[in-house]
């Protein structure tokens, strides 16, 4: 570099940089990288019915089958997360069995009681 006399008292040598390290990097001094990612194929989402399984275990607990349904609704989502797609899938699966049969009981449950509630008289329906 050439050396260059400021108005100022400060002078530049030959042995100093013109700049110093101000992080810039040019194009040419590095080269180019490519980086390609492994992206999983693209298909329907992994169903884990999560809030189906809570409705069912807060409203129509017919013998702990929303419990157990919120139980594999959970353990599908954590397999999705972790990568498992086959275990969520089954976990999802078995969620969804799980909440059909506990709505299926509670409404059945729901419609004996309004149905003996009505014959004995204690439910009078008005049309």
């Amino acid at each position: 570099m050439e050396s260059r006399s400021e108005t100022s008292e400060s002078t530049v040598s030959d042995d100093q940089p013109l700049f110093e390290n101000t992080g810039i990097q040019y194009m040419n001094s590095f080269p180019i990288q490519d980086t390609s990612v492994a992206m999983p194929p693209v298909g329907p989402p992994i169903r884990d019915h999560l809030a189906w399984s809570i409705f069912n275990m807060v409203y129509m607990n017919v013998f702990c089958l929303g419990l157990l349904a919120l139980v594999y609704s959970v353990r599908s989502r954590d397999r999705k997360l972790n990568g498992d797609v086959g275990g969520a899938k089954s976990y999802g699966l078995t969620s969804r069995s799980l909440n059909i049969a506990a709505t299926v009981l509670s409404l059945l449950v729901l419609l004996i009681i309004i149905i003996v509630l009505s014959v004995k008289g204690y439910l009078v329906v008005s049309v």
